[in-house]
């Protein structure tokens, strides 16, 4: 990477600072006489006693924050340390680890990093896409409304955006500098963030209908002119605006919906092998889905979708779902059934002779056997 960059300035730059790998000719040419210990470090001595500081930590939450600290600084000794040790450090660095963190956002102190994007102060958002100088080439945002199953955590979300891009950059080999996190802080319905004084996003209940499309419509417009090229990744919007979005740019733009299509598709990838090994169809499984939020229907509408192209219709595919809800068996009766959720909402004639108290999974998956 060449920089016109000298001294200090390289150092508080974590995608160039190298702190004690800096070699001698390096330090000379940059300015960074001084700057640093005398004795250079190789990137392998560091990855080695980043992960000796590591290892002395207990709490997994512990170890997430040291990470942070670390990329916020240097950038390439995390990718370096995260890469060496994947296997242990991926439960650290996203999920579950990170769910902790992204609650506890306002209560640490971090390095801004992305857009912070809220329809508190629409008319800045121009002005904001204006301070990115480099070329993006990916962009995660979220609204923050269904965070890794801990719901609405307002602008905490970033992290979300921010996580996210690392694993893109550590599995697709994405280079960080070209990648964009973003929250679009629409407010929050959560109580505990609304009555927090230390909260740092904006203090409202969550904007919903037209208002908040023309705010999604405008981040689309200015992604779209700033960044004609890029490529853009929803992540973690409620079920009522996450489909509703997808389908509205999806054939404008390239676009992605990770909580509808990429667990859809990786969890048809895993069941159309193991129905070939038990010598069976897919046509032929009752499939129950716990949890019928965006990840859930998304699923269904992939799994639904393979069994039309093997031949079943629309409605004969549907009928293939039971989709259970924090409230239990979605039915025709269940309040407040999206548009995502209708097409698999069990008929009420269905249930009506089952002897069980409550529609929970357990008493379903029973039910669904014995039919």
């Amino acid at each position: 990477m060449e920089t016109k960059l000298r001294g200090v300035e390289i150092l508080l730059d974590p995608r160039l600072n190298k702190g004690s790998a800096f070699t001698k000719e390096e330090r000379q040419a940059l300015g960074l006489t001084g700057l640093l210990p005398h004795h250079v470090r190789s990137l392998d001595q560091q990855v080695s006693s980043v992960f000796s500081q590591l290892s002395s930590l207990e709490r997994p939450i512990d170890k997430n924050e040291f990470l942070r600290s670390i990329y916020d600084q240097n950038e390439t000794l995390y990718f370096k340390t995260v890469l060496e040790h994947l296997e242990e450090l991926l439960p650290i660095i996203y999920t579950p680890t990170e769910a902790q963190a992204i609650s506890k956002y306002s209560q640490y102190f971090h390095r801004p990093r992305g857009l912070f994007l809220s329809l508190a102060e629409p008319d800045k958002m121009e002005e904001a896409f204006e301070q990115v100088k480099e070329e993006i080439d990916l962009i995660v945002v979220s609204d923050g409304e269904q965070i890794l199953g801990i719901g609405d955590q307002g602008v905490g979300a970033i992290e979300i955006s921010v996580a996210k891009l690392i694993i893109y950059c550590l599995m697709g080999g994405i280079k960080p500098s070209r990648t964009l996190p973003v929250v679009l802080d629409v407010g929050t319905d959560n109580p505990k963030l609304l009555g927090n004084p230390m909260y740092i996003g904006w203090h409202h209940n969550r904007i919903r209908g037209e208002k908040y499309d023309q705010f999604i419509d405008q981040f689309v417009t200015n992604v779209r002119k700033r960044f004609p090229k890029s490529y853009l990744h929803w992540e973690d919007f409620g079920i009522e605006n996450a489909k509703k979005i997808l389908q509205k740019y999806r054939q404008q733009f390239p676009t992605f919906n990770d909580d509808i299509q990429g667990t859809g598709v990786i969890t048809l990838g895993a069941l159309l092998p193991a129905v070939e090994i038990a010598n069976q169809k897919l046509s032929e499984q009752k499939i129950v889905i716990y949890g019928a939020g965006s990840a859930g229907t998304g699923i269904a509408d992939q799994i639904r979708d393979m069994l039309i192209s093997q031949g079943l219709s629309p409605s004969s595919a549907c009928k293939r779902f039971w989709c259970v809800d924090k409230y239990g068996l979605l039915t025709e009766n269940t309040q407040d059934v999206t548009d995502g959720q209708k097409p698999y909402a069990r008929p009420s004639a269905e249930i009506k002779n089952w002897k069980i108290e409550k529609l929970g999974t357990r008493s379903v998956l029973i039910q669904i056997k014995q039919s």
